[in-house]
């Protein structure tokens, strides 16, 4: 695979276009392999979709990327694309892998419980992504005032680690197998968030442009059906979930992939849909960050499940499943 930016920089989009879709792929987290397994267990093939995976590190970048037509599908967070949707962009949210962050909240050892945040600096990948909506919909549940909390912008999950062992901040939300480092150096756990209902979040939708889906339901189709077979194949085979997590996540500890493998197997989402409430808890966040904006609460303005529908109605689902 071509480093990102050479590939950007060599071959046009005309012919990438031509040649191949590519499938957009934000940074090495366990909860990234719905896209590795469709790719990696040879579905991509099997169901005829011409397809190659790259690496474009986060969301906002991957919406980028989409928009000026240098890849064609990308598995991003949903805060980020109804953000890019209400701006005007030609995208729509096709079907998701999981509806719930996949992030434990790890803190200080004096931190026992949510209400002993208050006063303390919780560290974020970013402001306004996905970690940083994981903080602030958790601090919701909990009924801990966001202006109680500092929250810092303080990099990604190896320097927020790092941030946690010196104690610049006091607690982030982190996710396999990140988790077991912190969990080394002194850290525990006070919240697992897939498991807050309250919390409800698609982290894992696949976006394209809505042009391209008008244009190119075949193609789409082929490839919501190698997605749904890697998600189910993952989910249901250990030796083969493992397997994935092993090409991309390079850890040298068998635990460590085991660990992330038992966590994610049980929370990818089969058939491959969106939730409802997770997208209003989206949009409801989407609100508060831009309180002079209009948001739209309709779901179809951000949504396409239509084949997703049709596969429904097929069997597709029932099939692979073995119902």
């Amino acid at each position: 695979m071509l480093p990102i930016l050479l590939f950007f920089l060599l071959v046009p989009p005309s012919a990438r276009a031509q040649e191949t879709n590519l499938v957009a792929y934000a940074g090495f987290a366990g909860f990234q392999a719905p896209v590795w397994a469709s790719k990696t267990l040879g579905l991509m093939a099997k169901y005829g979709f011409n397809g190659e995976l790259i690496l474009v590190p986060g969301s906002v970048r991957q919406i980028q990327a989409l928009q000026g037509g240098s890849i064609q599908f990308a598995q991003v967070d949903a805060a980020t694309a109804v953000n890019a949707i209400n701006h005007g962009a030609d995208l729509v949210m096709i079907s998701g892998s999981l509806n719930s962050f996949p992030y434990s909240f790890v803190a200080q050892k004096e931190i026992r419980k949510p209400e002993d945040l208050i006063g303390k600096k919780i560290g974020v990948l970013a402001i306004g992504g996905a970690v940083d909506t994981a903080t602030i919909l958790a601090l919701k549940a909990w009924n801990v005032p966001r202006q109680s909390v500092t929250i810092l912008a303080a990099g990604d999950s190896m320097a927020r680690i790092a941030a946690l062992a010196i104690k610049a901040i006091d607690a982030s939300a982190l996710s396999y197998p990140d988790i077991n480092e912190a969990l080394r150096v002194g850290m525990h756990s006070i919240a697992d968030m897939s498991e807050m209902k309250e919390a409800s979040f698609p982290m894992n939708v696949v976006v394209a442009r809505r042009s391209f889906l008008e244009k190119n339901r075949d193609t789409v189709k082929r490839f919501q059906q190698a997605y749904a077979e890697g998600i189910l194949q993952f989910m249901t085979s250990k030796e083969k979930g493992q397997a994935v997590l092993s090409k991309y996540l390079r850890l040298k500890n068998p635990k460590g992939i085991e660990e992330t493998y038992e966590y994610f197997a049980k929370r990818f989402s089969f058939p491959t849909r969106i939730s409802a409430l997770g997208l209003r808890n989206a949009l409801e966040i989407t609100q508060q960050r831009n309180p002079g904006a209009k948001i739209d609460m309709n779901f179809s303005k951000y949504i396409d499940e239509s084949i997703v529908d049709e596969l429904e109605r097929e069997g597709f689902f029932k099939r692979l499943a073995g119902k």
